[in-house]
C-alpha cells in the first residue's frame, strides 16, 4: 500500500508539473499578445492621417485688344503668323512681374491654335 501512495504522488507530482508547464506557456503567448498588441496600437496612434492642402494656380488671362499687344509680339505675328488670323488676345502678369501673352489664332480652314509668347515676342511652349 506504501508503495502504491508513492505511485500516486509521484504520478500528482508529473501532473502537477505538466500543469505547470502549460500554464507557464499560456502566460507567456498571452504577455507577448498583448504587447504586441500594444505596440500595435501605439504605432497605430503615429500613423494617424496627415491633412494634405494642395493648392492650384488657375492662369488669370485677362482679355486684350490687338493693338495692346507689344510691338514685339505684334512682329512675330506678323512675320511667323501671317496666314493666321487673330482671333483674341490675352495678358496674364505673373509673379515675378512679366507678363505671359495668350494669343488664339484662327488659319484658313477655321481651325484654332493658341500660342503663349513673353514681352520680348519669344513663344513659350
Amino acid at each position: 500500500m506504501a508503495f502504491a501512495l508513492h505511485l500516486i504522488r509521484q504520478r500528482l507530482k508529473l501532473e502537477v508539473k505538466q500543469l505547470k508547464f502549460i500554464l507557464m506557456k499560456k502566460l507567456v503567448f498571452a504577455v507577448a499578445f498583448v504587447m504586441g498588441l500594444g505596440t500595435t496600437v501605439a504605432f497605430a496612434e503615429n500613423n494617424a492621417p496627415v491633412e494634405v492642402s494642395v493648392v492650384s494656380t488657375v492662369n488669370d488671362f485677362t482679355p486684350i485688344e490687338v493693338k495692346d499687344l507689344p510691338q514685339a509680339v505684334q512682329d512675330v505675328l506678323a512675320e511667323k503668323y501671317k496666314d493666321f488670323t487673330v482671333k483674341e488676345a490675352a495678358v496674364q502678369v505673373n509673379e515675378d512681374e512679366t507678363s505671359t501673352y495668350q494669343v488664339t489664332l484662327t488659319d484658313a480652314d477655321g481651325n484654332e491654335t493658341v500660342v503663349m509668347f513673353n514681352e520680348q515676342g519669344e513663344v513659350i511652349e
